[in-house]
């Protein structure tokens, strides 16, 4: 499932229109330069044919779906925090196909209160 979280109005050369900001769900990962660990959820973007109103109406609404990352042709990217440009040649992308795994089921419901696991009595 991904989360609607914002949206952006976006600009062509002959016309405006708005991309929804979706969110997929919690991810642990450890950083490769301190060795700890942080919580992040991957981001993208989905073009609309929605008017802003539209676009405003629908943020907190969840979709079936995933983030996924997809290759694509280099890019430069800028770090905003250090200034570092670095190329990257995959970005996140909105799919329809739900790839999470039975793990990601089970630690989504340990988050949400729901039991993961079924009782069995002995």
């Amino acid at each position: 499932m991904v989360r609607i979280i914002n949206y952006k109005e976006r600009q062509t050369d002959d016309k405006t229109f708005y991309v929804l900001e979706v969110q997929g769900g919690i991810q642990v990962v450890k950083s490769k330069t301190t060795n700890q660990f942080y919580a992040t959820a991957k981001k993208a973007y989905i073009a609309t044919t929605f008017d802003e109103e539209t676009c405003k109406a629908l943020i907190g609404t969840e979709m079936e779906g995933c983030i996924i990352k997809q290759p694509c042709e280099p890019f430069e990217y800028t770090v905003r925090e250090t200034g570092e440009v670095i190329t990257l040649t995959e970005r996140y992308v909105y799919s329809e196909v739900d790839t999470s795994t039975k793990e990601d089921e089970a630690i989504q419901k340990l988050l949400s209160g729901t039991p993961a696991f079924e009782e069995v009595g002995i």
